[in-house]
């Protein structure tokens, strides 16, 4: 009996080598991942609503809102993205890696509400699986800490939205770009009369000195 065990436990191993897959992870598509917003430096924004549809099929509501980051690195100005380590990002539970996802924000700046999908290509799952999968050489003993994909969504005035996800090494990779709509009933879905949350006083200086670089992202 302690032989077939064996036996057994050699053949899991070998069938999942030859998958491709690690051992225990079934499906290739399973997170844990998490999404998160940010914002060229000083265009101030505020998510109201995210969802997502995932690899599966599976709509999920409301998965991420706040305040969506942009002002710890103006090195570059509002023509350049910093990506790395800020924005707001919250874990996205029991979803499979995402096939599209839907955002609604404030573009205080302008002030404007923009909505739309966007679509994740395939070439970001495959980032994300990699991340969830490989280790990063120059961790060493970090790789042994749990590991997590995340999708990160630049939110820009005029409603331009870019999407990178980020690689075993926490590399950022740009993996789409995409145009949404002007949301009709404004902030809130009109619930809120119109009104818009408050420009931070640094972006407000920043914008009346410099304006919206409009078609630069």
């Amino acid at each position: 009996m302690r032989t077939l065990r064996i036996i057994l436990g050699v053949l899991l191993v070998s069938g999942c080598q030859a998958s491709g897959q690690p051992f225990g992870r079934s499906d290739p598509d399973a997170g844990p991942w998490a999404l998160g917003f940010v914002t060229p430096y000083a265009m101030d924004g505020w998510v109201e609503d995210a969802a997502t549809i995932d690899a599966h099929g599976t709509l999920y509501r409301q998965i991420n809102s706040g305040a969506s980051g942009g002002k710890k690195n103006g090195k570059n100005g509002a023509h350049g993205w910093a990506v790395d380590g800020i924005g707001s990002e919250r874990n996205v539970r029991d979803a499979k890696l995402p096939v599209r996802i839907y955002v609604r924000w404030q573009s205080l700046v302008e002030p404007q509400t923009y909505q739309g999908w966007i679509e994740i290509p395939e070439a970001a799952r495959q980032v994300m699986r990699t991340a969830l999968t490989k280790d990063c050489p120059a961790f060493g003993e970090a790789n042994a800490l749990p590991k997590n994909a995340s999708i990160r969504l630049g939110l820009a005035p005029g409603g331009v939205v870019q999407v990178w996800v980020f690689d075993e090494c926490l590399r950022p990779v740009n993996v789409a770009h995409a145009q949404v709509e002007i949301e009709p009933k404004g902030p809130g879905l009109g619930l809120s009369h119109g009104s818009y949350f408050p420009l931070e006083e640094n972006s407000k200086r920043y914008i009346e000195k410099y304006g919206i670089p409009y078609g630069s992202w």
